[in-house]
């Protein structure tokens, strides 16, 4: 690493899980260069959750920049561009930051980047979270570290919501569904959903939550009726902004999703987690899986050749609603203790 890097930028302005999985290289700057400041900028939809990593200093919003100002200003010794961003790169080539480090599959990074990353996302066999730690290796630390090692690495940390408490206190197990993806992934069905909740619905020890935003609840109300039928089950869907879906995932007992960024939050809250994904690269298990210490995924069995996309998906929808549905009670088993644990300490 540089002697001189004692301020570091990292750049992520792309979406909310991949903001979660570019968290870890903030953990091993902290704990390899000591006194270092790291601060992250992302898009401002996603900066709440950065905002919540006990690694970030600062997490800066870039719709709320000046971003020919901010460098000049700033004074950082060091940005990693984590997602190429080519006014960002100009930017701070212009404003003389000693260290730029980008991949080299971008054009532009070979102008305005003094270091260069010499790897490829697209056809990788290694998890997103590890190969963010390639943009390292320019600086000087050449570490690629194995999945358990990065879990530790996320420093995310839920805010308390006294009013998530007060709708989770009644049921010894809440579990939160988020079936929809903003388009950023593979969709398990909504029928497969509503499948678990009828499976579930026998179990008044069960509450189940519905997150998503306004019109995704709005979506599911139109569509999936028969999800929101049960009585144990409630939308949540456009009530909390990113903040509080961190706090609310953060107090409940149980999270799934497909590959989007509630699950990445979960997982790296160390929440019961599972992920559902096709088996299909690179969007499958071993790129995008859910990665933390209470985490796990489940994809169909092969991939089929009749896809169509997000909407579509036999691959998804071989993952049968009984295999869900058995990581939950798994989970449901070892929630008491701490569910008791959790409402005794709260202030």
């Amino acid at each position: 690493m540089p002697s001189e890097s004692s301020r570091i930028l990292i750049c992520r302005t792309d979406n909310i899980g991949d903001v979660v999985l570019t968290l870890p290289l903030a953990g091993f700057l902290k704990q390899h260069i000591p006194g270092v400041e790291v601060d992250m900028l992302c898009r401002a939809y996603a900066a709440p959750v950065a905002r919540c990593s006990a690694f970030i200093d600062r997490a800066l919003a870039l719709e709320e920049l000046d971003i020919e100002r901010f460098f000049q200003e700033q004074a950082y010794d060091t940005v990693i561009f984590a997602f190429p961003h080519r006014a960002l790169a100009a930017a701070a080539r212009r404003a003389g930051v000693p260290n730029r480090v980008g991949s080299s599959h971008r054009l532009h990074h070979w102008w305005n980047c003094n270091r260069l990353a010499h790897f490829t996302r697209a056809r990788s066999r290694l998890h997103e979270a590890q190969l963010n730690f390639a943009l390292l290796k320019p600086l000087g630390m050449d570490h690629l570290p194995p999945l358990p090692e990065i879990v530790p690495l996320y420093g995310l940390q839920a805010p308390h919501g006294p009013d998530i408490a007060e709708l989770f206190r009644p049921a010894p197990f809440n579990l939160v569904l988020h079936p929809k993806s903003n388009g950023n992934g593979r969709e398990w069905p909504l029928a497969r959903y509503a499948e678990l909740t009828a499976r579930l619905a026998g179990d008044p020890g069960i509450a189940i939550w519905i997150t998503g935003s306004r019109a995704e609840g709005e979506l599911l109300a139109r569509e999936a009726p028969a999800l929101l039928a049960s009585p144990n089950v409630r939308s949540l869907c456009g009530r909390y902004d990113l903040g509080g879906l961190v706090s609310l995932i953060g107090m409940a007992d149980g999270l799934i999703a497909s590959g989007t960024g509630p699950l990445h939050i979960s997982a790296a809250l160390g929440r019961n987690t599972l992920g559902l994904f096709p088996p299909v690269q690179p969007i499958d298990i071993a790129r995008w899986g859910a990665l933390g210490a209470n985490a796990t995924s489940l994809c169909g069995a092969r991939q089929c050749d009749t896809c169509t996309g997000a909407q579509a998906c036999t691959c998804m929808a071989a993952i049968s609603a009984a295999q869900v549905a058995d990581v939950v009670l798994q989970w449901r088993d070892g929630s008491a203790a701490r569910h008791a644990d959790r409402f005794a300490e709260e202030p």
